[in-house]
């Protein structure tokens, strides 16, 4: 009897250490990298992909990923009236609530929402495509502040409207105004009130979420503008570092990427990306390589194991994998084109479009090119294929138009 006990015990641990399964409460996961923590999944799919768990429709318009926090998943949306919303599904895909924000974006190239939600608590923090950082209390559905970064630091919206999804960081809420008063802001979570800015450089807001990374103990907060890869302190705003890169109409919609004392940013357009080496102290950056392969556009580039993966546009673009050290590119597949990047358990879940819908499970080896299952996405409409997809509690979340669709990517989904 005790040894069956110990039989059991033992089970119940290795299958807890097989599998592992975590909210994503902000864009591209818990720490912005666009690499999950999960693990347990499956390795390859079955013909026509993972089994679909349930399909949410009538989230309204746009192209915000979902964020998901103690068993429930938020996703934004623009309703027909263009009042953007905030749709509450319960870990089975129904409808809990809605939660109106107010206006959205009808910006021609992607109307309705942008911004994926970021959460702590009971509370939801977004930026809308017209530049108003807002608040809820995702409890009772109400608005608790609301700050239009426009009016507040004078900025004029990009061409295309903004498409950040703010960062939480301690007490503060960081977003990118652009503009005279603050190329990057900071506001209290609390209240809204202005904490610090960033006024220089001189530059306006570029699709770029921000990010914090750690290097050598010292917190630093990066971002990109339409010219300018920035560094600065998350605290105070103090400037750090500035790196000035041209990119066709001042597109910047990649997170940099960190890792080992480099970081690595990236923009489309045949511009291609760079290495920044960082000093120990982490106040000066010098340019270790620069390749021009990897040109994504907005799509995320993920590092997994000393090594980047994202997609390239020019030409369509191609699944790249690049050494993070040298920057040398190691392989590339046509096969898969340009496509939104994300990670987890060692594999790479690309998610083609604007029109293809794709998505594609490729290892994560550096190798060469290997791909385990593909499917389509057919649920949603006809808007475009852009939205990054989220990995978390065993699920794939992916959305498309008015639809999010989950489907069971855990090896031991039932």
């Amino acid at each position: 009897m005790q040894t069956s006990r110990c039989l059991l015990a033992a089970i119940l641990c290795a299958a807890a250490a097989a599998a592992f399964a975590a909210d994503s409460p902000q864009f591209r996961g818990p720490d912005r990298t666009g690499v999950f923590p999960e693990s347990g999944l499956l390795q390859e799919w079955p013909e026509g992909g993972p089994e679909k768990a349930w399909v949410a429709t009538g989230i309204g318009r746009g192209y915000s990923s979902a964020a998901t926090l103690n068993g429930k998943i938020y996703v934004t949306g623009m309703t027909e009236a263009m009042e953007g919303v905030v749709t509450v599904l319960t870990p089975d895909g129904a409808v809990e609530k809605t939660i109106p924000y107010g206006p959205e974006t009808d910006e021609q190239q992607a109307p309705g929402s942008r911004s994926t939600p970021t959460l702590e608590g009971n509370r939801l923090y977004l930026l809308t495509g017209l530049g108003v950082v807002v608040c809820l209390d995702t409890d009772t559905g109400a608005k608790v502040w609301e700050v239009d970064v426009t009016e507040r630091f004078k900025a004029e919206k990009p061409t295309w409207h903004y498409a950040e999804s703010v960062l939480l960081d301690g007490d503060n809420v960081i977003c990118t105004p652009g503009g005279a008063e603050a190329v990057v802001a900071a506001l209290n979570k609390h209240t809204g009130d202005t904490v610090w800015t960033l006024k220089e450089p001189q530059d306006k807001a570029a699709y770029c979420s921000p990010m914090v990374f750690t290097h050598n103990g010292r917190r630093i907060l990066t971002t990109a503008t339409g010219r300018f890869i920035v560094g600065a302190d998350p605290a105070t705003g103090a400037p750090l570092w500035q790196v000035e890169q041209k990119a066709p109409w001042d597109i910047h919609g990649v997170s940099p990427v960190y890792e080992n004392g480099l970081l690595y940013y990236v923009a489309g357009d045949g511009t291609g990306g760079a290495a920044l080496e960082l000093s120990p102290d982490g106040a000066t950056v010098t340019q270790k390589w620069e390749d021009k392969t990897l040109d994504c556009l907005h799509h995320g580039v993920v590092p997994v194991g000393g090594h980047l993966y994202g997609t390239g546009y020019k030409r369509g673009g191609k699944l790249v994998c690049l050494e993070m050290g040298t920057g040398s590119v190691l392989w590339s597949a046509d096969e898969v084109t340009l496509g939104v990047t994300v990670a987890a358990d060692g594999m790479l879940y690309v998610y083609e479009g604007p029109k293809k819908g794709v998505v594609s499970l490729v290892k994560a080896d550096p190798s060469g090119y290997v791909r385990t299952g593909q499917f389509t996405v057919t649920d949603g409409g006809d808007d475009k294929h852009w939205a990054h997809p989220t990995i978390a509690n065993g699920h794939l979340y992916i959305r498309h138009g008015d639809a999010l669709v989950a489907y069971k990517v855990s090896a031991g989904a039932k």
